[in-house]
């Protein structure tokens, strides 16, 4: 037993490497389509960007023997060290940070550059599944619900400072893991309706949206008094902060969407919501991402022979819009085998999620999952016009060594408390 134990590859799941190696696999060949010239066809030309997405491919092993390396015991002991360093990464882009695209969320160290906010995303999972795997912690509390909070949230303001809006909405995703502890749904629930209040007052506009809301809360109600027989039962000072709450979130849209969204942000989801049209051609990427898909049809042009992504018709087709690619030249066939590649990964981390014996392992798979579900929803709606262009990676898939190591440290933890679980805890 002590010789397994040894082996850092004893008790892996294999189901769940092998699907990262596809993706990997499949995310390296659509980069290599995107990029390459009749010039550079040699696929280990250095110079290139699917030469140097190889190279980061190669250091994945590194990583995943180190990760492997260690007992799951020391990712939960050192889990908040890990989420200070991560803090203290995001803090000193603000004095030894690059400024790229008008974001400073970059180290430059001259021949490669590396992003903290894609490591965060792994460490601030650690923990909150530190926090949340505490016997004494009880969710149902206010004062451990605000602790929660500030752990999700101070990476999520440091990352938003930068600026990086799409970082900080896969924040959110850790209020799947908070509701699967007992957080109640309420949480989601006011978040959702905030939401589409938010896009409806863009649409219709406040006067329009707030009688409705009001309608809505009225007819609730005169239900709730029908059926009860009175009002006494009734709390009226929560119905009248209801409305209260209703109206100024729906008149402060305006001012939000005006002075704290930028430019460029007003801009697509104008478009996207059909407020204006695209003049300026700021929905370019979306509009030749979408033909360049639809042009692959059923099956597909081939590999290499997509002529928008040969022709560069896309732009940063290899980062965000590295879907689009998969899309012309392997059709609807190789778009939703991605899409079931991505299905399978996040149904067997919750599977094994929920086998596990002790809360940290069961808390940080599901930390997982949520991460990866908001980052493929994301990108994915975003590449097909469902979604406003928010600019977030493909897992696995989009061109980037920060990107690619991030989520390969972040999965393959969570392989290691796995194969750990059966003696471990």
């Amino acid at each position: 037993m002590r010789a397994e134990k040894n082996n850092i590859f004893y008790g892996i799941d294999w189901t769940l490497v092998i699907l990262y190696v596809l993706l990997v696999a499949f995310g390296w060949m659509s980069i290599y389509a995107t990029s390459v010239t009749e010039e550079d066809i040699p696929i280990f030309n250095l110079t290139t960007r699917y030469g140097k997405q190889l190279v980061w491919i190669a250091l994945c092993v590194p990583l995943i023997i180190f990760t492997l390396f260690f007992n799951s015991k020391f990712y939960e002991r050192f889990a908040s060290i890990f989420y200070f360093i991560s803090i203290g990464s995001l803090l000193g882009l603000f004095l030894f940070g690059k400024n790229i695209n008008g974001a400073t969320s970059w180290y430059n160290f001259g021949f490669m550059g590396l992003q903290p906010s894609e490591f965060a995303k792994a460490f601030t999972a650690l923990a909150v599944a530190k926090l949340l795997s505490d016997k004494q912690y009880n969710l149902k509390l206010v004062k451990n619900q605000i602790k929660a909070f500030i752990i999700i949230f101070l990476p999520a303001g440091l990352i938003a400072l930068q600026p990086d809006m799409g970082s900080v909405l896969v924040y959110l995703s850790f209020f799947f893991v908070l509701n699967r502890e007992g957080l109640t749904l309420n949480y989601i629930l006011i978040g959702s309706i905030a939401i589409i209040l938010f896009l409806t007052t863009l649409l219709f506009g406040p006067i329009k949206v707030t009688l409705f809301a009001f309608t809505l809360v009225s007819i609730f109600v005169l239900y709730f008094l029908k059926r009860n027989k009175g009002y006494l039962k009734f709390n009226w000072p929560k119905v009248l902060s209801l409305y209260a709450i209703l109206g100024i979130f729906v008149f402060s849209t305006s001012y939000t969407y005006n002075n704290i969204f930028e430019q460029h942000h007003r801009d697509r989801f104008d478009i996207l919501l059909g407020i204006s049209k695209d003049t300026k051609k700021i929905g370019y990427n979306t509009q030749q991402s979408i033909q360049a898909i639809s042009s692959g049809g059923f099956s597909g042009k081939g590999f290499l022979e997509g002529d928008r992504t040969q022709g560069k018709f896309v732009p940063e087709q290899d980062t965000d819009y590295i879907f689009s690619a998969v899309g012309e030249e392997w059709g609807f066939i190789g778009t939703s085998f991605v899409v079931i590649l991505f299905m399978l990964l996040l149904y067997r981390i919750i599977y094994l999620a929920e086998t596990h014996n002790n809360k940290f392992g069961r808390i940080y798979g599901y930390g997982l999952a949520s991460i990866l579900f908001f980052h493929v929803i994301i990108n994915i709606g975003m590449v097909i016009q469902l979604l406003p262009t928010i600019g977030i990676p493909l897992p696995f898939f989009s061109y980037g060594g920060s990107s690619l190591w991030g989520f390969t440290l972040l999965l393959f933890i969570f392989v290691k408390l796995d194969a750990n679980k059966s003696y471990d805890w």
